[in-house]
């Protein structure tokens, strides 16, 4: 099981913590697209969020909340099994998750809802915002710690979404689990994050 590691940004005013995905379908082995692991980081996740709100940083989960249909989905064209579908219990966050802090719902109209900042229409690629970018300016935040499930996808296009906007950015691989659609996406995408400016912090072989 993941154990709490120091996060080298620290935390308190300025930095936020953004807590990803840490949902049923996900986290739970049988859950509909389930990440190896994801349920050994729920303890070390729900300890670095109490250490994030004793410090005074704010702290949001992203859940993605599909529509029944969506061209994310491999029954309308997409690469991913039906997940996460909204009001479904697969949605929910997993059970032992202490959820403390605003919830970001992302993928509701049917987009790729990868990013906790943004949003993309599978077919026209147009991109559109959530309201995490607006809560983190209000915030004054300058850094955000990004943690949860996958690193490969929905914790990398958070964290590159983040650098794009000028953010300080760190994500600590002990309290993150990986998808591996194929071999070496989790290499993959530590590299990309790194090439991005993103501090990664060593942890746990992510498979």
């Amino acid at each position: 099981m993941a154990t709490a590691q120091p996060v080298e940004a620290g935390y308190g005013p300025g930095v936020a913590l953004l807590v990803i995905d840490l949902q049923n379908d996900f986290a739970t082995p049988g859950g509909s697209l389930y990440v190896r692991g994801g349920e050994e980081i729920v303890d070390a996740v729900n300890a670095q969020a109490a250490v994030a709100v004793g410090a005074g940083s704010p702290v949001f989960w992203t859940q993605d909340w599909h529509p029944e249909v969506t061209p994310h989905f491999v029954t309308a064209g997409g690469i991913w099994p039906p997940h996460c579908v909204a009001g479904t219990p697969g949605a929910d966050f997993h059970p032992d998750a202490r959820v403390t802090g605003e919830v970001i719902r992302k993928g509701v109209d049917g987009a790729d809802g990868y990013s906790g900042f943004s949003t993309r229409d599978p077919r026209s690629g147009l991109r559109s915002s959530t309201v995490l970018g607006d809560r983190l300016a209000a915030a004054e935040v300058r850094t955000v710690v990004v943690i949860g499930l996958a690193g490969d996808y929905c914790v990398k296009e958070t964290a590159l979404d983040g650098r794009r906007l000028g953010l300080d950015v760190v994500v600590p691989l002990a309290l993150t689990r990986f998808v591996n659609l194929r071999p070496g996406d989790d290499a993959a995408a530590v590299a990309e994050l790194r090439a991005a400016g993103v501090l990664v912090e060593p942890g746990p072989p992510a498979g």
